[in-house]
């Protein structure tokens, strides 16, 4: 036991970890710096001056008040890191239900600051690989002498049991002395066989010299040497014992010893099925507990979740209407502050689209979504440019100047999906134009602030594509994406009074490249954007200005989103976002073709 001690030590002492003069490991460094940290739903991210030393992890409004203490602080020796699954510059510490939620400016950062906090908590002591080679082969040992020395006594401990190893402690008593007995018997035996031989040898040697020694009637004379003889050959000086006795003894002490060991087994095998009982029992409460623990843990997952940026939409949210809408409300006032700061650089930015000649758009080409477009189209054309005045389905829900808003309730299965339909009035731009800057994505992202990121998953003609495209987050509501054909069109007028029609409709279809990923809620759409152009005459011989044009567009929407978002927060965020969208998105194409020449 000692070598093995020995060896265990000295194993533990070749695995110790390098550490400096403080007792820190070689290579754990304090860092600082900016983090993004998620506050609440109203918030969201703000930027804090994070410091990582001695162990701890600490946060600060700036950097400038780091001297008026820290606004809150994490011990990291039992944290857990987590990088983010899809965010690549996430990650999330959590010590039991605390959980912080940071964000560093690149992927690189991120990398640097989980390295230095499971350097710092390696450090701690717990949970590094390090203290378990060199705390484990000590621990090993004493569990095991104290496991073994605890099964001993426990085994031991039924009155039955201790009475007959009581018997067996008496049969080895009364076998050990039988044992010596027969030994030093053996023993005696064998000494005295050995002086007999010796004494025969001397008296032989003594009556050779007397040989023959014979009468004249030929008898021996020497008689008194072979009665020395058979004096010597009878053991002396050894006690007799009783063989047959001895045997007998030994004989029922091994037979005793066998059936106390018998009895034992017996004893031991109804104990182990009294030990069975109890362990099936105690495995089946260790099950209980351990699910119990589990569901404990999700629950507690599900807490720590609850307000953070992870947090999902469902059936069982957590989060009440009102809650969702505030938090919701707050999201999109940060992206239009957002948008609001760069949208002048946008509109700056030159991007040259060539413009196919009108011709292109008369046709629905030939592709295998032909005959689809071309009922959209149909029905754009029947259905969405009459007039909803008189209609008591339709309620005006936003009137500014020359936009109205209308919007019907319509619900399937708990999910809004209420048609809008918008008209507006939009001076110094043709319809043409409005359409060509809604359809052509190389503009896309100046006009458009709710979308991450889009491509053009296939070109099908000219004028139709198929766009797959992902929105932003709108923390709590899940992210969406939407995959959909757009499709540009000129419909002819049949009147020479009448103004042609410009068309764009997208609506959603299924795409073999564009599978629905597991983190977004697919959602569906049917939108199209009508617009006319009125000419009013100019005075005298001048030529058409854009102070003459006039365009009356329609803007129809009817939108699936998918998912668990309550019903009162979807329709009050399309009433606040539609107006908006139309104004942002008219305002970009007038501020785009002030001043070129007119694209009827």
């Amino acid at each position: 036991m000692s070598d093995n001690q020995s060896w265990n030590s000295s194993g533990s002492e070749e695995d110790a970890e390098p550490r400096d003069e403080s007792g820190h490991l070689v290579g754990c460094v304090d860092l600082s710096g900016v983090l993004s940290k998620w506050t609440n739903y109203i918030h969201g991210w703000q930027d804090r001056w994070v410091v990582l030393k001695n162990n701890t992890l600490s946060y600060y409004k700036s950097q400038d008040e780091t001297e008026y203490g820290c606004r809150g602080s994490l011990c990291l020796s039992k944290a857990v890191v987590t990088p983010h699954e899809f965010d690549e510059c996430r990650l999330d510490i959590s010590v039991n239900d605390s959980v912080w939620y940071l964000r560093a400016q690149d992927p690189e950062h991120r990398h640097q600051w989980i390295d230095s906090v499971e350097l710092h908590r390696a450090d701690s002591g717990y949970g590094s690989e390090s203290s378990l080679r060199r705390h484990g082969s000590m621990l090993s040992l004493t569990s095991a002498t104290s496991g073994f020395s605890a099964t001993s006594t426990s085994s031991f401990k039924g009155h039955s049991l201790r009475e007959k190893l009581a018997e067996m402690e008496t049969f080895r008593d009364i076998l050990c002395r039988q044992v010596d007995t027969l030994q030093k018997y053996f023993d005696g035996c064998s000494d005295a066989v050995s002086k007999d031989e010796l004494q025969r040898d001397k008296i032989v040697e003594d009556d050779e010299d007397d040989f023959p020694n014979t009468r004249p009637d030929g008898e021996f004379l020497n008689h008194g040497s072979k009665e020395k003889v058979f004096q010597a050959v009878s053991p002396k000086g050894i006690n007799g014992i009783d063989f047959k006795g001895e045997a007998i003894t030994f004989k029922a002490t091994t037979a005793g010893i066998l059936a106390t060991l018998s009895h034992c087994i017996d004893l031991m095998v109804k104990r182990e099925d009294s030990w069975q009982k109890r362990v099936d029992k105690e495995t089946e409460k260790r099950r209980r507990i351990e699910e119990g623990y589990k569901s404990a843990l999700n629950d507690m997952k599900k807490k720590s979740h609850f307000r953070g940026p992870d947090y999902e939409e469902g059936p069982n949210s957590l989060i009440n209407e009102d809650e969702f809408f505030d938090a919701v409300e707050a999201a999109l006032d940060r992206q239009d502050k957002i948008e609001e700061q760069s949208h002048t650089e946008k509109i700056r930015i030159h991007r040259s689209s060539p413009v196919p000649p009108g011709d292109v758009y008369s046709s629905v080409g030939t592709h295998r979504f032909s005959e689809k477009v071309e009922e959209m189209v149909q029905n754009h054309m029947t259905y969405s440019l009459q007039d909803v005045g008189g209609d008591a389905n339709w309620q005006l829900v936003v009137e500014e100047g020359e936009m109205k808003v209308y919007r019907r309730e319509v619900e399937e299965n708990g999910i809004v999906l209420d048609p809008l339909k918008a008209t507006h009035s939009v001076k110094g731009v043709t319809g043409h134009e409005v359409c060509h800057f809604f359809w052509d994505t190389a503009y896309r992202n100046d006009w458009e602030t709710t979308i991450e990121n889009f491509n053009v998953v296939e070109t099908l003609s000219e004028n139709a594509t198929v766009v797959y495209q992902t929105h932003k987050r709108v923390w709590p509501a899940s992210q969406r994406d939407v995959l959909y054909l757009s499709a540009m069109r000129k419909i002819l007028s049949n009147n020479e009074n009448d103004p042609d029609t410009w068309l764009v409709c997208n609506f959603s279809v299924d795409h073999d490249d564009a599978q629905p990923p597991g983190r977004c809620v697919r959602a569906k759409i049917n939108i199209g954007m009508i617009c006319q152009t009125l000419v009013s005459p100019p005075e005298g011989d001048k030529e058409i200005s854009r102070d003459n044009i006039l365009c009356k567009i329609t803007y129809v929407a009817n939108v699936n989103p998918g998912g668990w978002a309550p019903a009162s927060v979807l329709r009050a965020v399309a009433k606040r976002e539609y107006p908006k969208f139309l104004k942002r998105f008219t305002s970009y194409v007038q501020e785009k073709t002030a001043g070129k020449p007119i694209l009827f």
